[in-house]
């Protein structure tokens, strides 16, 4: 078995939630998402982005709007709906319960 075969899905089973936690912040363009998705090394590749996305939008969790550029083609810019910041806060308090677990099992050394 290969560890980087779990480190992947790991990721994969947080990805939703970080997305929705970038987006929340305010709008936002696909690429700055997938930049700092890159960089914190939760992404590679934006074909796992988009569908995501679409999914998110199609589940009634995101909106979008389209801004003229200057320098191209207009841009998707994304928000939350109030049912995507519901949403997120369900998978906030998820997160912090599995936080919690976790360290309990990482920190309980015990003999058995």
């Amino acid at each position: 078995m290969k560890v980087e075969n779990t480190q992947v899905q790991m990721r994969k089973g947080i990805l939703e939630f970080c997305i929705l936690e970038i987006i929340a912040r305010g709008e936002v363009y696909a690429s700055d998402m997938l930049e700092e998705l890159t960089a914190a090394k939760m992404i590679v590749v934006e074909g796992t982005l988009y569908p995501l996305l679409t999914r998110l939008k199609n589940a009634g969790l995101l909106d979008y709007s389209w801004v003229e550029s200057t320098s191209g083609p207009p841009r998707k810019y994304y928000t939350l709906t109030e049912s995507g910041r519901t949403f997120l806060e369900q998978l906030r308090e998820t997160w912090s319960e599995l936080v919690a677990s976790t360290e309990y099992i990482i920190q309980n050394k015990k003999a058995k």
